[in-house]
């Protein structure tokens, strides 16, 4: 049954509501499940039933749906006495209800458990004044242009609906009044509520997108930053800009077990990054960056390597852009205390000394300023591009004193032989043998002996730190640590990444800690700083045995904590201020080859061809012979 109702309206006051005519329906007509409103077809739902657990934002979808779709939610507190007694008498049915079931030999019924459960920890809350509850009601209402077109839409929303785990049902008999309830009026007309705390209705509250918010919410621009994948909630791309504006450092922290996708997210960040023109510097453990610098024209320093030599006492010297050489002041004096931490850690003392003795430091101090002059470096800046000494220099020097009768310098000469003449001196043989310029260098550091990971490490991010702080650079840059649990266990890395995490953003550069063993990060001081100090942070899926920490740590909510336990590979939780969300990392043919570790594949491709040619690449600077490679 259906009736139609038609206005008329006498001349003078349809000239004085010409306004309000163009919100208004000339004609009105009314079905049991559908109306007629003007030329539209519209049918109304009201939610009647909800899921136990939901996430922040998670009736958002509701907001994205592709056709026309009002939604209204209606909200009336309740006085705190009116819901404990309202709880009380509630527990009470429950209860009386479980016991009657008890008594009678019958099997629980699991609906009424969760129920009493969930009612139970309700009245507790209410009664600490943790929260409050609320009379809510959802009302839906689609639009479409036809009777046909109608059918179709109501068909989709309750298929959306369903996959919510909402129970809409249709306002039959009440269409009018479901559709007033959902006009900008503030009427509901249906009554058709639940009870709700306070936690709960500000998670179905559906205005709140469960996408990371755009730097500019005005702009039409296209979204700046990196592509990390799609959101698994809203399905819409997932951009982040680790250099907005907004953000209060540039430093990111990726935890993940092996097998998660970590690498492979870091390596699609790094690739995207390079697209942006930001420079970037990699500490590798591993050698898994090698093909992905030599596909896009990076500096790959293999130490370890035959002729690969780092030498410490090279001055921070830099070129500008107008030919301009220079360095800060004090160059020198930061280089020789800096020296009296390698030979420290050549020698196997403490970072913070030395020698074994306070003679042991002052002969190194002398054989240090002595080495300098030596090749004819002193104090005035204008004597520092010369060629630098060696660590041979310093070993004759200190050889010199000892013949002299310093004992302690003898001593620490011959503590330097293996380094010098020994087995271990391959990498500090002769001055500098890389070049560290460039858009990308990966210091690979798998292949040093475990004599030298200590002084590697050092000398890798000595040279990372230097290009990082260099002013005479002025754009963003990158440094990536991969596998960072195995830097952590050096006393020199772990002090550089604490380093790094505090000042970085002063020099416009960013830190990403990328680590699969979480327990070795954040159980250490320094480890827990680096954390604190990353703005973005990324949680790929996690061990059971390390979710408890994780939790603790990151104040994960009872779902983010079972979704990171569920998680596939590659699926990860993006954390950037106050908003989280869930993504999916996504790559082309072209990113996967580069970026991928996966045995199988790498000897697929063995024999192969590589896809990459040379049209996939494009010119970045007239300056430098860079190249960076396309995505498909």
């Amino acid at each position: 049954m259906a009736f139609r109702v038609r206005r008329h309206r006498r001349p003078a006051v349809a000239a004085a509501s010409a306004g309000a005519a163009a919100f208004t329906p000339d004609a009105l007509s009314v079905g049991a499940r559908h109306l007629e409103v003007g030329g539209d077809w519209v049918s109304s739902f009201a939610v009647v039933g909800f899921p136990r657990e939901v996430h922040p934002g998670w009736l958002a979808p509701l907001l994205t749906y592709p056709g026309r779709l009002d939604v209204a939610l209606h909200v009336q507190p309740i006085d705190p006495a009116t819901a404990a007694s309202r709880l009380k008498k509630q527990l009470a049915k429950l209860e009386a209800g479980r016991r009657h079931t008890a008594e009678h030999g019958r099997l629980f019924d699991p609906q009424v458990e969760a129920a009493t459960e969930d009612a139970y920890d309700l009245s507790s809350r209410v009664a600490r004044g943790e929260g409050k509850l609320f009379r809510v009601g959802l009302y839906l209402t689609v639009h479409a242009g036809t009777e046909q077109g109608l059918a179709d839409e109501v068909a989709a929303l309750r298929s959306l609906c369903a996959s919510l785990l909402l129970d809409a049902k249709h306002t039959t008999y009440r269409s009018l009044q479901g559709w007033v309830s959902t006009l900008p009026m503030g009427l509901d007309l249906i009554g058709m509520r639940r009870t709700f705390d306070t936690s709960a209705l500000a998670a179905a509250f559906p205005f709140t997108s469960p996408d990371l918010p755009a730097p500019d919410p005005t702009s039409v621009a296209a979204p700046s930053g990196v592509l990390y994948g799609y959101n698994i909630g809203s399905q819409g791309l997932v951009h982040w800009d680790r250099f907005g504006e907004a953000m209060h450092n540039h430093n990111s922290v990726i935890l993940g077990p092996s097998g998660a996708g970590k690498s492979y997210l870091v390596k699609l960040e790094l690739l995207r990054s390079l697209y942006r023109g930001i420079e970037i510097a990699v500490v590798d453990p591993e050698d898994e960056y090698a093909r992905l610098a030599a596909a896009v024209g990076g500096t790959h320093v293999h130490l370890g390597a035959h002729g690969v030599r780092l030498n410490p006492f090279d001055l921070p010297v830099h070129t500008r852009a107008d030919g301009r050489r220079t360095a800060p002041k004090d160059a020198l004096v930061r280089r020789s205390l800096f020296l009296h931490t390698v030979i420290a850690v050549l020698v196997g003392d403490e970072p913070d000394s030395a020698g074994r003795d306070a003679a042991g430091r002052a002969a190194l101090d002398r054989a240090i300023a002595a080495a300098y002059q030596h090749v004819g470096i002193t104090a005035d800046a204008r004597t520092w591009s010369r060629p630098s000494p060696t660590l041979r220099t310093l070993r004759d020097r200190l050889a010199d004193a000892g013949r002299a009768g310093d004992r302690a310098a003898a001593d620490l000469a011959a503590r330097l032989h293996p380094f010098v003449e020994g087995a271990f001196k391959q990498l500090f043989d002769g001055p500098s043998s890389v070049n560290l310029e460039g858009h990308l260098v990966v210091f690979s550091l798998r292949d040093l002996p475990d004599e030298l990971k200590g002084i590697g490490t050092l000398l890798t991010l000595d040279s990372v730190w230097r290009r990082v702080s260099n002013p005479a650079i002025r754009r963003p840059r990158l440094v990536v640590v991969d596998e960072a649990w195995l830097l952590m266990k050096q006393p020199a890395g772990a002090e550089f990444l604490f380093r790094m995490a505090k000042a970085s953003r002063k020099h416009w550069a960013g830190l990403t800690v990328a680590t699969q063993d979480t327990a070795d990060v954040l159980g250490s001081d320094l480890g827990k700083a680096v954390v604190a100090n990353a703005a973005t942070q990324i949680l790929l899926r996690q061990a059971p045995q390390a979710i408890d920490d994780i939790t603790r740590t990151f104040d994960l909510s009872a779902g983010e904590r079972q979704f990171l336990l569920s998680a596939d590979r590659g699926q990860g939780l993006l954390s950037a201020g106050t908003q989280r969300v869930a993504f999916q990392s996504i790559a082309s043919p072209t990113e996967h080859y580069l970026v991928t570790s996966n045995p199988a594949e790498l000897a697929a491709h063995t024999d192969s061809a590589d896809p990459v040619d040379d049209d996939a690449f494009v010119d970045v600077g007239p300056a430098e012979d860079e190249r960076i490679g396309h995505a498909d």
